[in-house]
C-alpha cells in the first residue's frame, strides 16, 4: 500500500487525531499580571496606574494609548474603557526592599509589598487600592486595621487610610487589583452605573458656537443706531450748506429755484419750463 517494498501504514498515519491543548503555565500568567503592564507588556515601572477594573498599567503606556488609540494592537480590547487620565488612578506603592535570592531571574523578583503586612504583591495574596488616594494594601492587612465595623443596612461608615489618613468608604472605594472574572464583571457594572450619573459637559466648540449665536443679535441691534445717527448728522450738514449757498445767490438766480410767483400767469409756451437767461 505504501509502494516502498512492504511498509504497512497504521491508524496513526491515516487518521489525524485532535491535538491536545497546550498546557498553560499559570505561574507565568500570574507573574505577567502582577509584574508587567497589561497594555505594553513591559515591566511595571513607577508611576503605575490602575483603572476601575483593577488592571495594572505603566502611566506612559496609557498616555501613548490616549494620544493614539491604535498604538497597541489589542489596546481597545484591554483598556478601551479608559477615556482619559481621569479614568485611571496613580498608585502609591511600597517598593520591595528585600534582597533578591542568588541565582534567581530579576524578572521573577516581586517589585512591591504591602506597607502593613509586608506581604509581596505577587498574586498569591489579594491586594486592593483605595480609589480616593491610590494607596495599595493587602486586603487582609487593610481589614485588620479597619476603624469601623462592616457596613450594616444603614449608611456606610467612613474609614481612614492607614497610610495617608484620607477618608474612604470600604464597600465602594476598595478596588481589588487583578480581580477574578466574576469580580471584574461586578466592577464593570459599578463603573457603568457611575458613568450614568456623571454630569454632561459641553465641549469648547459647542460653547463657542453658542456664544456666537447669542452675541450676534446684540451686535446687529447696536449697529442700527450708529448708522441712523450718522445719516441724521450728514443730512443736517448738507441742509446747512445748502442754506448758506442760497443766501449768497442774487435775486435773479433765486427765482430759478423759487416757487411760482404770485400774479404770474403761465402759457403753454412757458408751463413747466424756466427761462435760462433770466
Amino acid at each position: 500500500m505504501g509502494n516502498d517494498g512492504g511498509s504497512i501504514p497504521d491508524r496513526r498515519d491515516l487518521v489525524r487525531s485532535k491535538k491536545k491543548a497546550e498546557a498553560v503555565d499559570k505561574a507565568n500568567q500570574t507573574r505577567a499580571r502582577w509584574g508587567f503592564c497589561a497594555l505594553s507588556k513591559r515591566r511595571l515601572q513607577e508611576p503605575v496606574v490602575s483603572c476601575a477594573l483593577g488592571k495594572l498599567y505603566n502611566k506612559d503606556a496609557i498616555i501613548e494609548f490616549l494620544l493614539n488609540r491604535d498604538a497597541y494592537g489589542d489596546g481597545e480590547n484591554i483598556c478601551g474603557h479608559i477615556r482619559s487620565l481621569k479614568d485611571v488612578k496613580t498608585l502609591v506603592l511600597t517598593p520591595n526592599s528585600a534582597p533578591a535570592a542568588s541565582g534567581t531571574d530579576p524578572t521573577e523578583r516581586t517589585l512591591f509589598v504591602c506597607p502593613l503586612t509586608y506581604k509581596e504583591m505577587n498574586g498569591l495574596t489579594p491586594f486592593v487600592y483605595l480609589r480616593t488616594c491610590g494607596c495599595v494594601f493587602a486586603a487582609a492587612g487593610l481589614n485588620a486595621v479597619r476603624s469601623s465595623p462592616p457596613e450594616s443596612q444603614g449608611e456606610p461608615e467612613k474609614d481612614t487610610c492607614p497610610n495617608c489618613a484620607t477618608k474612604f468608604t470600604h464597600s465602594i472605594d476598595c478596588i481589588p487589583l487583578n480581580p477574578s472574572a466574576d469580580e471584574e464583571e461586578r466592577l464593570r457594572e459599578l463603573m457603568a452605573a457611575q458613568r450614568l450619573v456623571e454630569p454632561v459637559k459641553k465641549s469648547k466648540k459647542r460653547k463657542a458656537a453658542a456664544a456666537d449665536i447669542t452675541s450676534e443679535p446684540v451686535a446687529k441691534k447696536s449697529a442700527v443706531p450708529t448708522i441712523s445717527t450718522a445719516s441724521n448728522s450728514l443730512r443736517s450738514t448738507l441742509a446747512l450748506e445748502e442754506a448758506k449757498r442760497k443766501a449768497n445767490m442774487s435775486d435773479a438766480v433765486k427765482t430759478l429755484y423759487s416757487s411760482q410767483e404770485l400774479g404770474r400767469k403761465e402759457t403753454f409756451m412757458t408751463r413747466g419750463t424756466f427761462t435760462r437767461y433770466a
